[in-house]
């Protein structure tokens, strides 16, 4: 989230332009003084609980689309650190502990609440244990470990991610990339749902790669005509089990 002189542009890691489909986050963001930059992530709650599904549905939506879906469900910015500071500049540079307490002090003066919140934080083991128990009730998927000497190096991962993994079996449907390169796996859930798994390692790809190729039979890629907008999905070769499915077990 960067708040310019005169407005609020929201944007990805990649630097595209997001802010049509989060308008309702950008009109938060009016509050915060120009020159504040923040590094976070939009999130919608449903029923009480983080929605994944509904964040992807208004990430891939068109403007008017996402008014209609910020109606519904209105979006809120969870705030993982702060980039600049209007005062201070570039503060990339300063420890984490020290770019924290920099946050906590700019949105506590300005009284800036929802929806844009820091997202709590703990250097208490006993305290981080229950929040990564109590917390998957609510959709939380786990908790980001980040050390408080660490400075902000955009691109580099410099956190590891804590989080409850949660195993189901699926049959292996089709694919994105190429025959001799898996990227993602398409699965049949037992629901009967078609998902995309996430981007697979190099070493996972080659491992998925050997065991799923000798007994599949590559049908081709989707129709474009079967897809309304481009999506990884649009993008998918699909297949047909030669011999016996085998059923891969994935971590959601």
């Amino acid at each position: 989230m960067w708040r310019t002189a005169e407005s609020v542009r929201l944007q990805t890691r990649s630097g595209r332009d997001v802010t049509p489909v989060w308008m309702d986050l950008a009109l938060a963001g009016i509050q915060l003084p120009p020159g504040t930059v923040l590094d976070g992530e939009g999130v919608i709650f449903v029923d009480g609980r983080v929605d994944f599904g509904a964040v992807q549905s208004r990430a891939a939506s068109t403007p008017a689309r996402a008014r209609i879906l910020a109606e519904e469900h209105p979006a809120h910015y969870a705030v993982f650190d702060i980039l600049q500071h209007p005062q201070d500049g570039d503060v990339r540079g300063r420890s984490y502990v020290r770019r924290r307490a920099a946050l906590e002090e700019l949105l506590g003066d300005l009284d800036v609440g929802p929806p844009i919140q820091p997202v709590p934080t703990t250097t208490d083991m006993e305290t981080a244990r229950l929040w990564y128990e109590s917390l998957q009730t609510i959709g939380i998927e786990g908790l980001v470990v980040k050390s408080g000497r660490s400075t902000y190096r955009g691109g580099a991962r410099q956190w590891r991610k804590v989080r409850h993994a949660e195993t189901e079996d699926a049959v292996v449907v089709g694919f994105t990339g190429t025959a001799a390169r898996f990227r993602r796996l398409a699965v049949r859930l037992q629901d009967g749902r078609v998902a995309l798994s996430q981007a697979l390692t190099a070493p996972l790809a080659a491992q998925v790669g050997e065991r799923v190729r000798g007994v599949m039979l590559i049908c081709g890629r989707a129709p474009a005509a079967e897809t309304s907008s481009p999506s990884p999905m649009s993008r998918t070769s699909w297949c047909k089990c030669w011999r016996a499915r085998p059923a891969m077990r994935s971590s959601p």
